[in-house]
């Protein structure tokens, strides 16, 4: 049954298709978080981005792709996210026990980017269908000079997209001209957020932003609009603002490992700011598979008030 807030969400979406709608509607009612509004979703596209030793060598059962499927679906996740390998590695042996988005892009370190920093087209909308995704996950980078590049790519993808029912996750990640905390600035995360939802993401996924103001002519602006940042509530709810008014979702990463208290932390802040839930992964796989299925467990339920 799909509850009122589920149903609210869904009606901010004024030009989709039922499929669409029903494929957003499969994630937000899925797990422990479902009919909450909010959203708890497992990514692993790590080993692409960091490699397989720096991600899954503390914990060696990670390095089994199962793993990950496992811990998606006994931590009562809203959906798992990962690459065309990993996905192809489990989706027969889990079919319908977790609805699986297919990230469609990656980068690496190995990798240096002649036009700054860039991901490769590594899977396609076809692949989704075949192995039933609901969705597809793609990253742009606002502040790399392959920004345009990606955008036009995952303009095709969105409407290509569309017209098969799957929603799109953007990864809005900002990198290249600016500087190392930059690339969380709250005034970098709000752009980079809002260009997503104007590309046509039906779910934006972004750091959560520091009080930093990386651009030097938005800092009178903030101080004459008294535009609040000063605590973490209110630059998730600046963030969610700049989502077209909080009608376009917006989850939040969570970023290197931390303790349980440090993850919770910013789950109240996302909830409290009106976030749309949690993208975390290494803070799951990479502790112990009992306690990432408990963490993941207490996240859901702790959304689901």
């Amino acid at each position: 049954m799909t509850t009122q807030a589920v149903k609210q969400i869904l009606n901010q979406y004024e030009s989709d298709t039922p499929g669409v709608l029903n494929n957003l509607a499969q994630v937000l009612n899925w797990g422990r978080s479902g009919g909450s509004g909010r959203m708890v979703i497992l990514p692993v596209d790590q080993g692409f981005e960091h490699g397989p030793d720096r991600s899954f060598g503390g914990n060696p059962e990670a390095y089994d792709p199962h793993y990950h499927f496992r811990l998606a679906v006994e931590g009562e996740t809203s959906a798992f996210a990962a690459p065309l390998g990993m996905l192809e590695a489990g989706a027969r042996t889990f079919a319908g026990q977790i609805p699986l988005i297919l990230k469609i892009n990656s980068g690496n370190t190995l990798t240096q980017a002649p036009n700054g920093p860039d991901q490769a087209v590594t899977g396609s909308v076809q692949d989704a269908l075949r192995l039933g995704c609901v969705g597809i996950g793609f990253t742009i980078y606002p502040g790399s000079a392959s920004t345009y590049n990606q955008m036009e790519e995952i303009r095709e993808m969105i409407r290509e997209a569309k017209a098969h029912g799957l929603f799109t996750v953007i990864w809005s990640y900002p990198r290249g001209d600016l500087s190392k905390k930059g690339e969380q600035a709250i005034d970098v995360i709000s752009y980079g957020a809002h260009m997503a939802c104007l590309l046509g993401a039906h779910i934006v996924k972004v750091k959560l932003p520091t009080d930093v103001l990386e651009r030097s002519e938005i800092a009178p602006h903030f101080k004459a609009h008294d535009i609040k940042i000063e605590t973490l509530t209110e630059r998730v709810a600046l963030v969610r603002k700049s989502c077209f008014e909080g009608r376009r979702l917006v989850v939040f990463s969570g970023g290197p490992a931390q303790d349980d208290e440090g993850v919770m932390e910013e789950a109240r802040a996302i909830k409290e700011g009106g976030g749309n839930g949690s993208i975390i992964g290494r803070n799951a796989f990479q502790r112990p598979f009992n306690q990432g299925v408990e963490l993941l467990k207490g996240l859901g339920s702790y959304f689901q008030q």
